[in-house]
């Protein structure tokens, strides 16, 4: 079944994510696009019933006012244009100068534009999604085959069980063991996909290969780069191995996209899957999630069958502890982290929180402090917690763990884990903060 949809149109908003969430909480979908969309391209989108577009301080870049291309009045949608004052106002339904400060009067507006103006349908749920998503895979894939990076986080588990039932045995999934990984990860991911639900699934050990090209590279940025275009080398080559791989599957969300910087907003951070891909990739991406929350994705997972311990699995970024050992990346470190990562989702397990808190996990910075150790000074490092709890990603609150929660980890950390003399907790929410260090 279709599902009926409104276009924001970003034209240097800052609540763009707000606005397509009300609208999707309406039970209509909705999607962010650029401000610069062709008339033709916004035709070609599937049942498109209304336009936004949303204007806002970001509406100047690089000394330019932008604008909307002029034809997109023309085609007939209700167009609701907000903080623009160029708006053509006899093509729009309305024009305000600013969204209601009140969230109920906000609320109220959309419900006007969606259900009266546009008449949009409220059939915006995850079956309808997931319906539309396998027509979609299945119209871009046709009868050729398609490689899928398998980390085993809940993106990339949710992409496999929905391309599993759009094109099924054309999916080989790969996953690659870069050595950064949390203990015992890889592990798991063979004992599930491969052991449990029987997928094509091809291990990669590359964990030399990564840590010899982060050698003495501290910028995270770059970090971040290395690690994304080596996963794609590494698939590449994997692919090169197979016959008629075209595809290249992707969890992609909709927060990495906006992180990674848009038209009229400057990049947070680069995530693997939207920056540091190499300008010779070999593959066509399919990234049927890519317009989804966090929390959307979730409720994917849940529709297309996969257990509550896979789609509530602890959240990992792509580049790993690579970006939890900060700075340049040495073996001591990197064990110092993933080791003092364990005892503290052991921890959290026994307290009951890892089914509260959203993510949790440890962080060790490349210098060190002065302390104590068997009666003689030591000059070690820290290792830093962090557990946060969100809905979107897009902001963060923390977790106020129990105090003796904290000494029991902090005890445990400084007795198990090597080179480490300081435990801190983080108290940083997002924003100012984000979710990871680096």
């Amino acid at each position: 079944m279709k599902q009926d949809m409104i276009v924001i149109l970003d034209l240097g908003s800052t609540k763009n994510t707000d606005v397509a969430r009300a609208i999707r909480s309406l039970g209509v979908y909705s999607e962010i696009h650029p401000h610069d969309i062709t008339a033709e391209q916004l035709q070609a989108l599937p049942n498109v019933r209304g336009v936004i577009i949303n204007g806002g301080p970001n509406h100047v870049v690089d000394g330019i006012c932008i604008d909307v291309n002029p034809q997109i009045y023309q085609l007939g949608y209700p167009i609701l244009a907000v903080n623009h004052k160029e708006a053509l106002a006899e093509n729009c339904v309305a024009v305000l100068e600013q969204w209601p400060e009140e969230q109920e009067a906000e609320t109220e507006l959309l419900r006007s534009f969606v259900f009266d103006n546009c008449h949009a349908e409220a059939n915006w749920n995850m079956k309808n999604f997931i319906a539309d998503q396998i027509e979609l895979v299945k119209q871009q894939v046709g009868d050729k085959k398609v490689l899928l990076a398998l980390s085993g986080g809940v993106d990339s588990s949710v992409v496999a069980a929905l391309l599993i039932k759009a094109v099924g045995a054309q999916l080989t999934c790969v996953h690659v063991n870069h050595g950064l990984m949390r203990k015992g990860e890889s592990e798991s991911v063979v004992e599930v996909f491969k052991n449990q639900l029987n997928a094509n699934l091809i291990y990669v050990d590359a964990e030399e290969r990564f840590l010899s090209k982060l050698a003495g590279v501290a910028d995270p940025e770059k970090k971040r780069k290395i690690i994304g275009s080596e996963f794609i080398r590494v698939f590449e080559e994997e692919a090169r191995k197979l016959e008629g791989i075209d595809f290249l599957a992707q969890g992609t969300i909709y927060p990495d996209i906006v992180e990674s910087g848009t038209k009229t907003a400057k990049a947070v951070k680069a995530h693997h899957n939207v920056g540091g891909l190499p300008e010779d990739l070999k593959f066509e991406l399919v990234e049927p999630l890519r317009q989804l929350f966090k929390d959307e994705v979730r409720a994917c997972g849940l529709e297309l069958g996969l257990p509550d311990t896979m789609v509530f699995r602890q959240p990992f970024p792509g580049p790993g502890l690579g970006v939890r050992c900060l700075g340049a990346i040495t073996k001591e470190r990197l064990t110092a982290v993933r080791e003092a990562d364990a005892i503290l989702r052991e921890e959290f397990a026994k307290a009951g929180l890892d089914k509260k808190v959203w993510q949790y996990f440890t962080v060790v910075p490349d210098f060190k402090s002065v302390g104590v150790r068997d009666n003689a000074r030591c000059y070690e490092y820290p290792v830093i917690l962090r557990a946060v709890n969100t809905i979107d990603a897009m902001s963060a609150s923390i977790e106020k763990v129990d105090w003796d929660v904290l000494l029991k980890i902090t005890d445990r950390i400084m007795k198990e884990v090597e080179h480490v003399n300081r435990v801190c907790y983080d108290l940083s929410p997002k924003p100012n903060a984000t979710i990871e260090w680096e």
